[in-house]
């Protein structure tokens, strides 16, 4: 049979159609006859012909896969070495162990030992191939294969052997067990030299054989430790060799990103950083080879072509990764004179290298650099964007980008200097050159969408400039930036965008109303932008449209398939539940449908498999009868890909866009609708469920949150009808996610899951409250998850202890103070560890302070413990268990007050006083009987000296607090004047609560005092009145003791009130009335 196979075999390359034909109906019928494996075998080992081999090989592995149980043991151990089988072997591997196959071992061990360096090459292929199909079927070997390696490593003459042992290295580093690890160390400096000695035989293979680095770091790093030195030495030498491949020297400087991520303290301590910053800086101040360009400064208006894996990008990524994971004292002492000598070079990219090292900054030292570097990095990035050279004022306003993305609210305290300079660059531009024109857009939206009402005096320029584009430009992309830009200038302006609302709708929906395929991007990012304005204009604005919206997204995906005009119409439903869910619910069906098929759907993800072939037989046909199949789908051109034959998938952005979308509308119209959306809660949840482990970061962040959602809106439903049955599938949701939660805490590597996930479960904990904690083992787990981020995870990562914080007080409010009490002992070291050190030898009492603690782990600190002291109060529980805590809380928050930080002071007053108020009355036990007259002396000297706003306002707060809880035990006559002098509050308006609920309890206590101060009483009642940001029940206890004013003391309130300007009489007298 071997014969006429192999004649049929080479039929089937002849080009010839009806040749081909004949032959395949040959071979389906060849394959029929059970003697097909043999056959084929023999045809492997006997042709000499390589494409009729290779086809035999294809052919047999995959039916081999599909056929082996029905296989003979004598046909299984039939195979001869040879280049072409080892996945067949790695297919089988997969069936039978290799203790069950000694035939295997037998081979190997042959052939690796070989003195032929052409067997020992095809050993070490076979051995890959057969270890990375099942790496855990070989443990038993790994020493002896270690062995062999620390031989095969020293034939650096045989650069294929030294390719293929290191991959087969790297698919076994991840099941090495505590046995192999001294065997493994003891490789590293031999990996090395074989790493040098495959770059200069083949730089492809060298790139892929160094992916055993990052397997070893992520793996097992104490494997790497002894030899890091050597390892950084040689990655940067590779990844500052301008003469290799961009993708080797990707491979390079990746690995040191990675390092410094996984082991920043190891990098300082062995005196790392230096070196490091010699070598990646100038990689990062390179100039292109003469008459090219960087990728991102070529002028193409199609951004998303920028190709990011270069070098240049992974210096960058290298200080990125170092801002995130190192302190930024000691990064910033190291680093600054690299960056100072950059911005002054003469050299264009020079500076640009400089100005991106100070835009990749911005979010890891967000902290350091607003409260001690803001204003001379503003200053030099401004200066920069006059420079003569386009590829430096680029990279300024990527850099302004930067700031206004991650160096809030500080930034934007510069608007008066920045917005000119942002509106006078832009409208100097020609906007023929469309990508430098997108950077300026770029820089301008982000600077604006969190200016807030400081928008105000820029808003008929920014209208008119944008509303001209939109009407004027010949060029798409420009009309598609302005659109951009008014989602974001409505961010900001709110309310205050209505006069611009008419012109803006009538533009975007000529944009959607269009059919040709050129508008398909201006269309999205008009849906994106109607979408910002349904959130920001406000309801009685948006209501009129929305219903017309919700069609109009319906027939856009009904009419064109698209996933980036998908996504966008998934954000517009989303946001239009927000403003009119009544408006959505008539068409959940047809929109959850759309959103199940988007997650459900493998569209846009491509599967590579281990063979570069010009044919791959895919076998998925699961009927063994169906024989003939094997030979059809040999011959498909696109056939469909076996999971086990893949090596890793690569999916679209668009696509992997709109699973995210998906995953966030989902949630949000599962909330906004409530009871409406109950009949498609089991489906939804069930497939958002299985995107937790998607392979892209962003996609898991959005199925998390659309999980945190429907226990929120399954929470709400259940409040509005409280039935046994809506209870269960709350409790039922809650065992499901709140593991989910914790789990993705532990073993999430990237940090913007982690502060997703972190914030979710915040949000559901505070919606749930004790429902959350109903099972008990949810309490210990997410006490134990915070733990564990604070301990290990947030480690220089100020955004990422904020998340992990922010679910202490969240808890403590959520259950009886008693049974968080446990966990609260185990987590308030971890807080005081980042505000004190703590004397080993005294469990009390005030410490120096950490030399190493940044403002950002100070004010985080005692922050949370504020919020922490406040949660008690509310609590059952909660004044016992203040009490037990005040001894050692006390001396950390009047140490905090001292601090040369104004948000530390700010925090440590604001702790005080809810100390004092979760205490009681009978409180503050340090000792009881003096601590309330020091804590006022504390305050009256603060309340002379300081001149924060912020902490002004929480000093009068605090001192409300001390007066609400215990009024007798403070001095009024001298306390209360000097806090109404101090009124009205001026930035924390959110405390006007505390403050004027004092002065109604007071007016009930001591009305003479409050009656002395009524003049200015009402001149800061009357600011408070005026302001939009007044809540109701702030409003409501004003009006009322200024009714008690009028009513009981008229001559002194009218008086008092004449006094106001106009507005604010007006205001009053409206406010009186309507109580």
């Amino acid at each position: 049979m071997a014969e006429e196979l192999e004649k049929i075999l080479s039929q089937l390359t002849q080009p010839d159609t009806a040749v081909i034909q004949q032959a395949t109906v040959q071979l389906k019928q060849a394959f029929k006859d059970p003697a097909i494996i043999p056959a084929l075998c023999a045809v492997l080992s006997g042709s000499q012909n390589p494409q009729i081999r290779q086809s035999a090989s294809v052919m047999l592995r995959l039916r081999v896969k599909k056929h082996w149980k029905k296989i003979s043991p004598e046909d299984r151990e039939r195979h001869t070495v040879q280049h072409s089988l080892s996945q067949l072997c790695a297919v089988m591997v997969k069936h039978e162990t290799p203790d069950r196959w000694p035939a295997l071992l037998q081979l190997l061990n042959e052939s690796t030992k070989s003195s032929n360096p052409h067997d020992r090459q095809v050993g070490l292929l076979l051995l890959d191939k057969v270890v990375e199909s099942n790496p855990e079927a070989f443990q038993p070997h790994y020493s002896q294969l270690l062995q062999l390696f620390h031989t095969v490593l020293q034939d650096l003459n045989n650069p294929t052997a030294l390719y293929y042992c290191i991959l087969t290295l790297t698919a076994m580093t991840a099941y090495t067990g505590t046995k192999e690890i001294n065997q493994m160390r003891s490789l590293i400096p031999s990996l090395i030299v074989a790493l040098r000695h495959l770059i200069k035989a083949d730089q492809n293979q060298a790139s892929e054989a160094m992916e055993v680095l990052n397997e070893l770091m992520e793996s097992e790093v104490s494997i790497i430790v002894p030899h890091v030195e050597e390892i950084v030495s040689f990655c940067l030498e590779v990844g500052s060799a301008a003469t290799l491949t961009n993708s080797l020297r990707v491979k390079a400087l990746s690995c040191v990103a990675l390092l410094i991520k996984m082991k920043s303290k190891m990098v300082l301590k062995q005196k790392l950083l230096s070196p490091i910053l010699l070598a990646i800086f100038p990689v990062l101040c390179a100039a292109p080879p003469p008459g090219q360009h960087d990728p991102e400064d070529e002028e193409d208006d199609s951004e998303d072509d920028t190709d990011n894996d270069n070098p240049k990008h992974c210096a960058a990524q290298i200080i990125d990764t170092m801002a995130l994971h190192m302190p930024p004292e000691k990064l910033f002492q190291q680093l600054m004179p690299f960056i100072q000598a950059a911005l002054t070079s003469e050299n264009p990219y020079e500076k640009k290298g400089g100005l991106m090292c100070l835009a990749v900054l911005a979010e890891g030292c967000a902290d350091h650099i607003r409260t001690k570097m803001l204003s001379s990095m503003l200053q030099t990035v401004c200066q920069s964007l006059s420079d003569t050279n386009q590829v430096v004022r680029s990279a300024s306003l990527f850099a302004l980008g930067q700031f206004s993305e991650h160096l809030q609210p500080e930034v934007s305290k510069y608007c008066e200097e920045l917005m000119p300079l942002l509106l006078g660059y832009l409208s100097s531009l020609n906007q023929a050159k469309v990508g430098h024109v997108t950077k300026a857009f770029y820089a301008l939206e982000n600077f604006m969408e969190n200016l807030g009402d400081g928008i105000a005096p820029y808003l008929p320029t920014l209208m008119d400039t944008m509303l001209s584009a939109l009407n004027n430009a010949e060029s798409l992309k420009i009309k598609e930036l302005a659109v951009s830009s008014i989602g974001a200038i409505a961010n900001a302006a709110k309310e205050l965008l209505v006069p611009y609302f008419t012109p803006v709708i009538e533009s975007l929906k000529s944009f959607l109303t269009a059919t040709t395929e050129e508008m398909r991007s201006l269309q999205a990012q008009s849906l994106d932008t109607l979408s910002v304005l349904a959130r920001t204009i406000g309801n009685d604005v948006f209501r009129p449209l929305a219903a017309e919206c919700v069609q109009l997204g319906l027939n856009l995906t009904d009419t064109i398939d698209d996933p980036e005009l998908r996504r966008c119409t998934y954000s517009l439903f989303s946001a239009v539940a927000t403003v009119s869910p009544d408006c959505l619910t008539p068409h959940l069906t047809s929109i959850t449908t759309i959103m199940l098929l988007a997650l459900k759907s493998t569209e846009g993800i491509m599967a590579h498999t281990e063979e570069d072939k010009t044919f791959v037989l895919l076998d998925d046909d699961d009927d063994d009868d169906d024989d003939d199949k094997d030979a059809d789908h040999f011959l498909e051109d696109e056939p469909e890909v076996d999971i086990h034959d893949v090596a890793g998938f690569t999916v679209e952005n668009s696509y992997i866009d709109e699973k995210e979308t998906a995953c966030d509308a989902l949630g949000q119209i599962a909330y906004s609708t409530g009871a409406a959306f109950q009949c498609f809660l089991e489906s939804s949840f069930e497939q958002v469920y299985e995107m937790r482990d998607f392979p892209h970061e962003d996609v898991r962040r959005a199925a998390f949150g659309a999980m945190g959602q429907f226990c929120r809106a399954q929470h709400r439903v259940w409040e509005g009808t409280p039935t046994e049955e809506n209870h269960l599938v709350l409790l039922k949701l809650l065992d499901v996610v709140l593991p989910c939660f914790v789990g993705a805490v532990r073993i999430e590597t990237e940090r913007q899951v982690v502060m997703g996930v972190l914030d979710t479960m915040n949000n559901v904990i505070k919606s749930c409250k004790e429902e959350a904690f109903k099972n008990p083992e949810h309490l210990k787990a997410v006490s134990h998850a915070i733990r564990d981020v604070l301990k290990k995870k947030a480690e220089y990562d100020a955004m990422l202890l904020e998340y992990a914080g922010e679910g202490i007080p969240i808890v403590a409010s959520s259950v009886p103070a008693d049974r968080f009490a446990p966990f609260l002992n185990d987590l308030l070291p971890l807080l005081m560890s980042k505000a004190v050190s703590l004397d080993p030898m005294k469990g009390t009492g005030v410490q120096k302070k950490k030399s190493t603690c940044t403002v950002a782990e100070r004010s985080f600190s005692v922050g949370t413990i504020g919020e922490i002291l406040q949660a008690l109060v509310s609590v059952s529980g909660g004044q016992v268990a203040a009490n037990k805590l005040s001894n050692r809380l006390l001396p950390v928050l009047v140490a905090g007050v001292r601090d040369s930080d104004a948000e530390v002071r700010n925090n440590s007053v604001f702790g005080l006083g809810c100390l004092a108020q979760a205490t009681g009355p009978n409180g503050i036990s340090y000792p009881s009987d003096k601590d309330y007259p020091m804590m006022l002396s504390v305050f009256s000297n603060m309340l002379t000296k300081e001149s924060d706003l912020r902490v002004i306002d929480n000093l009068c707060a605090a001192l409300c607090r001390m007066i609400m809880t215990n009024v007798d035990a403070v001095p009024l006559e001298q306390v209360v004047p000097a806090l109404v002098a101090r009124l009205p509050l001026k930035e924390d308006f959110e405390e006007n609560k505390t403050v004027y609920s004092c002065l109604a309890l007071l007016y009930s206590h001591s009305p003479a005092l409050i009656v002395t101060l009524m003049k200015p009483i009402v001149a800061a009642s009357s600011h408070v009145l005026c302001s939009k940001d007044i809540s109701e029940d702030v409003q409501h206890t004003l009006a009322m003791l200024m009714k008690e004013f009028a009513r009981l003391h008229s001559a002194d309130f009218q008086a008092a009130v004449t006094s106001l300007p106009g507005e604010q009489q007006a205001k009053l007298s409206a406010a009186v009335s309507a109580s």
